[in-house]
């Protein structure tokens, strides 16, 4: 896990809370509906918190309507829902797969599938974006460039679908709650103009969001910008990856580190400590992504943005969604991994996938790892 010394000079300090104060007074930030306590006078900052137990419910988004025949899964119910992405390598989706050819397994057993279709609820999306001065100042130009690719994401969400803006730095900052209004997010996103910190505090970041989403229904999804560094977050990496993989929120991350990598090796500058933090960052926003189904990606240069951000809205788009009673029926709050194979139903075997050629195709198959059972309470 990567963490800096807590002790950082006082100059450095004072110039940060400067920088701060100067951001506040040229974009004031209005408290969001999920703050708690008084309304803040304008310009004030926000307050902030990680605690769990401090966290407000989300306004308007704890009972979503959705259609009667979309399957659910909460902690305190015996089914348990499976979305399920299938793309090639290059991460095309690969539509109208049978149900006979998938297979669900649970800690090993197999799993009878009670129901099987495409996931085409409405989608509530939170764009946890780092907005810190890390390593801000090395990508400022490719920085302001990823933003206008986000701008451009937004416009592929269909207007029946939910979007929230959450920065962070020190703390996770909640910019625009979730709505269908496109205007106030991209209202929000404007606001992003000079970071004031220099910490970049991931797992807090990530857990209070996933915290905050537990009650909405539906389908969720998280897009991480972000370098997958953490320094000072109050989260183990443990603590955090166990949350995540609790949450029931696919992850789709995008890593800013390799826009640095690049700046370090054409100046000679990248030390082995150095190569070890970068793909460290990597291997966490690439664990966090494969563990709640979802993609990890790690553009080299602008240009590969548009095809990220398309990437992200198909494989959220055409997703099959199953559900299935668990055999194990212990109420022991344990954590059970999901495997889903696909299989050719006639020998059981591994299913080919083929082109319009008859060529084979290499696929993946993505969906969350696992799931807590509940607990018996006494």
């Amino acid at each position: 896990m990567m963490r800096r010394r807590s002790s950082v000079k006082l100059s450095f300090l004072l110039t940060a809370f400067l920088l701060l104060g100067a951001a506040h007074q040229a974009f004031p930030q209005k408290a969001g509906p999920l703050s708690k306590g008084p309304r803040r006078a304008p310009g004030a900052a926000a307050p902030r918190t990680s605690d769990p137990e401090e966290l407000a419910p989300i306004k308007g988004r704890t009972r979503q309507e959705i259609p009667e025949d979309v399957p659910l899964f909460t902690a305190d119910t015996n089914v348990v829902q499976v979305d399920v992405a299938v793309v090639t390598k290059n991460g095309h989706p690969i539509p109208n797969i049978p149900q006979g050819n998938f297979r669900v397994l649970e800690d090993g057993v197999p799993q009878k599938v009670l129901s099987f279709g495409h996931s085409e609820g409405p989608m509530t999306v939170a764009l946890v974006i780092e907005f810190s001065s890390l390593y801000q100042r090395f990508w400022s130009e490719s920085w302001y460039q990823t933003l206008q690719a986000a701008y451009g994401f937004v416009e592929t969400l269909k207007p029946e679908d939910w979007v929230a803006v959450v920065t962070y730095d020190l703390r996770p900052e909640i910019l625009s709650d979730f709505t269908q209004n496109r205007s106030e997010t991209h209202d929000a996103m404007r606001r992003l103009r000079i970071a004031g910190f220099s910490e970049a505090n991931l797992y807090d970041a990530l857990t209070d969001t996933i915290t905050r989403m537990k009650d909405i229904e539906g389908r969720k999804a998280i897009v991480l910008i972000s370098s997958g560094v953490d320094t000072f977050s109050k989260q183990t990496y443990g603590q955090a990856r166990r949350i995540i993989q609790d949450g029931d929120v696919t992850i789709y991350a995008i890593g800013l580190m390799q826009t640095l990598r690049i700046y370090y090796d054409s100046r000679g500058a990248m030390g082995p400590l150095q190569r070890m933090d970068f793909l460290q960052a990597d291997n966490q926003l690439r664990t966090f992504s494969r563990e709640t189904g979802g993609m990890s990606f790690f553009p080299r240069f602008y240009g590969e943005f548009p095809t990220i951000f398309r990437n992200i809205h198909i494989s959220m788009r055409q997703q099959y969604s199953m559900t299935y009673q668990p055999t194990n029926t212990k109420r022991d709050g344990k954590w059970r991994k999901i495997e889903v194979r696909l299989v050719n139903p006639k020998n059981n075997k591994p299913l080919r996938v083929t082109n319009q050629k008859g060529k084979s195709l290499k696929y993946r198959i993505m969906a969350k790892r696992g799931y807590t059972a509940p607990r018996e309470v006494d």
